[in-house]
């Protein structure tokens, strides 16, 4: 059976690679670079801009305003069918470039991280791009440093690497100069190093084995071709909506172009095919009235100010209409570490023989030789360090003890000035110790840090107030039973000893008959505003859901404490969930808040589990293996800081990595859907308006009340402007309280049909009452009527449009200043086809003058009052009666 890399000698390995210690030549590695390629991970091919355009042109309301315009345009009206390719062709323009600047986001996000490697060529230790790397380089590795390829390890000094990105682990691995003799996972492969981790501890120096795809991230990503995006509840239901739509129109425009021919032949009228071009004419119209053409430039401008609003957010959306996924999300998947925690190991509690625990005295100077002594060993065995620039380097662990002592007022550089390191024990994770000698008031002593049941053992004696007395069983307990109860918090405990002794040399038998002095506990801290951020989600009827490679003690223990894990609630390992089938991890899927020491295809069945359950699932990820479940996942969120693979199979990507910035994003992802029922309804409101004018002038045997043209002027044109304005409105108070929307439930379902409905027929009752006045003139004196109410009368309609539980002046007048703009932009717009030369195109007679505007001007008002006054009617019945209390006399 073919050998692995971990399981081959070293010496082996070199001579396969052809390569030595001292690296390969420059022009060996060019010639390999030439064959290899770059070590990058190949991208997957994005669509380009005219695969993006074409697309734009698969909605079915843009397929029937194609055909209406093509009618148009063999009738001879080339103004009207030229307009509306216009319009559809700055659709797509702006939904093309939506998506690319989408793009642009993420990329300038990738530049920032390319790092440089510190190659062996020739002997000679030199700096280069990371993507130059071949395999048979020499790399040096210090800590601080992205491992730049996979490899074998042929130094290693104290090396810890954090490989979470690839394993989900938490803690830093330890990497040792063995081979390896059976098969092991990525995570056990203590031999290795991987691209894209990062050295966290110590130095080595590896033997590159594999570059780009050929490295463990990169197949990985290969997870990702068995993975389908998702289209997100705003397209399923945009697209129900324009085929539902678009097959009535066509259905009603049939039915009316039926009935008009029916007429010109049952009259018998003397020019037939001018009537029947009239019949075409008036079937077109009701087609342009019917569709609002403005309706996809309007909900890609709406979702472009969601991208913007959620950028101040810390969200940078790659994918447009990923904003209002967010608004009706129900399922929040998120990893713990450096999302709902700090990702930064802190102490949070000691303990010493004398029971004392909690807090330090905040003054040093009251503290007993106990307290002094554990904070200098803490300090003392300790290999972490913080550079001038204030970059920490070093273990996590040992950071977070040197962190404690700076926070008590005790500088850790001053302590180990006062007591240089004469010699040391470096750590092992066979002794789990670590011990160094110093000279400390004249004596020489060995400090001790590790694993306390490791420590309790090999100490006889203990510092108590003070005093060196014997370890007692009873003291021994006591430090036992502490030590429990940490771990039952899901805290990291080291314990802390010294002992005198008389040589300038360490040696492992030193480690005996040591002097215990205490504990120190350490977690890495849930970030402050998650508390409050879940909270939120509760109330928003969100499910938080902790994914994580972590234990699952640690998991659960800060699940608990951030209101993740409540009261019957259950936890799963990676491995318990592998033993479930589908039909079993359905029946406790709602149950489970945490999972732990996950896989990334564990990740992928839960995503998968919580969306055949019909739910929309968010799900958060850094690394690799987090990839494919991002890209299954109704919405993906990478962290900023994570892998390019991650973010390029996101739909979002946290620049800050916080689990808060999600929630703050959901909330803009609802008011961005409101947003949009908000304006779709302003626009069906004032096309319901027009088609039932249509229809009733059909009905009755008047003239058609508008002109295609008209229609067009107000859709493209004058409606505009309000809907995009309306997209600006701000949240709701209860925008956070309520449960979220059913994600197949569709654009206008209860209290927005019947809105929609209602200042429809208002509108189209202003516009026919405007048209028989106006019939009492002239016919052509009727179609102007009609045309000016319906235009003023839908430019009004944007205060009702604003609630549908709260009139204009409620929501707060000048609370979006843009609507009042956007009316007073509109009323100018509709002046100009009162001038001269304007009049004869929009059909509106030399006799149209201001008191005939005036009327218009009444009955539009009027239809908007009454909108408004509706709504505090049905509020005040609404309104929960007071109980009546009953007294006896």
């Amino acid at each position: 059976m073919t050998k692995h890399v971990y399981q081959k000698e070293t010496d082996l390995l070199m001579k396969d690679l052809n390569t030595t210690a001292d690296g390969l030549s420059s022009e060996k590695a060019q010639q390999l670079l030439q064959e290899n390629g770059p070590n990058q991970l190949l991208e997957a091919k994005k669509k380009s801009a005219l695969t993006l355009f074409i697309e734009t042109f698969k909605d079915a309301m843009v397929i029937v305003l194609l055909i209406v315009a093509i009618v148009q345009m063999v009738m001879g009206a080339h103004v009207e069918s030229l307009v509306i390719f216009a319009v559809l062709l700055l659709n797509s323009v702006v939904s093309v470039i939506q998506t690319k600047k989408a793009e642009g986001s993420l990329d300038a996000l990738k530049k920032l991280s390319a790092p440089d490697a510190n190659v062996l060529r020739s002997g000679q230790a030199q700096t280069i791009p990371a993507k130059e790397i071949v395999p048979g380089d020499i790399i040096i590795l210090e800590a601080g440093d992205y491992v730049p390829a996979d490899g074998r390890l042929l130094e290693v000094g104290s090396l810890k690497v954090d490989e979470g990105m690839l394993t989900g682990e938490s803690t830093p691995a330890e990497k040792k100069i063995t081979v390896l003799s059976a098969e092991a996972p990525v995570g056990d492969r203590i031999n290795m190093v991987f691209s894209g981790t990062i050295v966290t501890y110590g130095r080595g120096k590896f033997l590159v084995t594999a570059t780009g795809s050929g490295t463990e991230i990169g197949q990985v990503a290969g997870l990702l071709e068995s993975t389908t995006e998702q289209k997100t509840p705003l397209q399923r239901g945009l697209d129900l909506f324009s085929k539902k739509l678009s097959l009535a129109i066509l259905i009603l425009s049939l039915v009316i172009l039926g009935v008009q021919l029916m007429r010109v032949f049952l009259d018998g009228s003397a020019d037939v095919t001018q009537d029947i071009m009239n019949a075409f004419m008036f079937a077109v119209a009701v087609a342009v009235a019917a569709i609002p053409e403005a309706l996809q430039s309007i909900v890609t401008i709406v979702l472009s100010l969601g991208t913007k609003k959620m950028a101040k957010h810390n969200a940078i959306i790659r994918k447009l209409p990923a904003v209002e996924t967010l608004g009706s999300t129900s399922i929040i998947c998120t990893d713990k570490t450096g999302t709902l925690t700090q990702n930064k190991m802190t102490v949070v509690d000691y303990y010493l023989a004398n029971g004392q625990s909690g807090e330090f005295s905040n003054d040093p100077q009251q503290w007993q030789i106990d307290e002094q002594r554990l904070i200098d060993i803490s300090v003392l065995a300790n290999d972490a360090a913080i550079s001038n620039d204030g970059t920490k380097l070093g273990d996590p662990t040992e950071i977070a003890l040197i962190d404690f002592s700076e926070k008590q007022n005790q500088s850790y550089r001053e302590l180990r000035e006062k007591y240089p390191r004469e010699a040391e024990l470096p750590f092992d994770s066979d002794r789990k110790l670590m011990s160094t000698l110093h000279t400390i008031a004249q004596q020489k002593l060995m400090v001790t840090k590790g694993g306390p049941d490791i420590l309790f053992e090999r100490s006889t004696k203990v510092l108590l107030n003070g005093q060196v007395v014997e370890l007692t069983a009873e003291l021994k307990a006591r430090f036992q039973k502490q030590n429990e109860h940490f771990s039952e918090r899901a805290l990291r405990v080291l314990a802390f000893a010294y002992k005198e002794v008389s040589t300038n040399e360490l040696t492992l038998a030193d480690e005996e008959e040591l002097v215990l002095v205490g504990l120190l506990a350490m977690i890495d801290p849930p970030r402050e505003e998650v508390f409050q951020a879940v909270a939120d989600a509760n109330s928003a009827g969100i499910k938080t859901v902790m994914i994580t490679g972590d234990h699952k003690t640690t998991a659960v223990a800060i699940a608990k404490e951030i209101g993740i894990f409540q009261s019957g609630d259950q936890a799963l390992t990676g491995a318990e969930l592998d033993q479930l089938t589908d039909d079993e991890l359905a029946e406790c899927l709602e149950q489970v808040t945490v999972y732990a020491r996950v896989s990334p295809e564990n990740k992928i069945r839960i995503v998968r589990a919580w969306q055949e359950k019909g739910k929309i699932s968010a799900m958060t990820g850094d690394g690799v293996n987090d990839a494919p479940a991002l890209k299954q996942a109704d919405i993906g969120i990478a962290m900023g800081t994570g892998t390019d693979v991650a973010k390029d199979a996101a739909a979002m990507v946290l620049t800050d990595d916080n689990f808060a910035s999600i929630i703050k994003a959901v909330e803009v992802g609802r008011n961005v859907f409101d947003n949009i029922k908000k304006a779709v309804a302003y626009l069906f409101a004032g096309n319901l308006g027009a088609i039932i004018a249509i229809v009733f002038a059909l009905a009755i045997g008047w003239s058609n009340p508008f002109t295609a043209l008209q229609l067009l002027f107000i859709n493209l044109v004058n409606d505009s402007l309000p809907a995009i304005a309306l997209g600006m409105e701000k949240a709701e108070p209860t925008i956070m309280k309520r449960q979220p929307r059913d994600p197949n439930s569709g654009i206008f379902t209860g209290k927005t049909l019947v809105s929609v409905t209602y200042r429809g027929i208002l509108i189209a009752l202003a516009v026919i009452t405007a048209q028989w006045l106006g019939n009492q003139q002239s016919p052509e004196t009727g179609v102007a009527m009609a045309f000016t109410t319906l235009i003023l009368s839908r430019t009004l309609q944007t205060f009702a449009a604003r609630s549908n539980t709260q009139t204009s002046l409620q929501v707060g007048l000048f609370s979006n200043k843009m609507v009042l703009l956007a009316i007073l932009v509109c009323s100018g717009l509709f002046s100009l086809t009162l001038l001269p030369g304007l009049r004869e195109v929009f059909a509106i007679p030399s006799t149209f003058a201001l008191t005939e505007i005036g009327l218009a001007l009444s009955l539009a008002v009027s239809a908007v009052l009454l909108m408004e006054i509706t709504k505090l009617i049905i509020v005040k019945i609404q309104e929960p009666k007071p109980e009546i209390q009953l007294t006896k006399s």
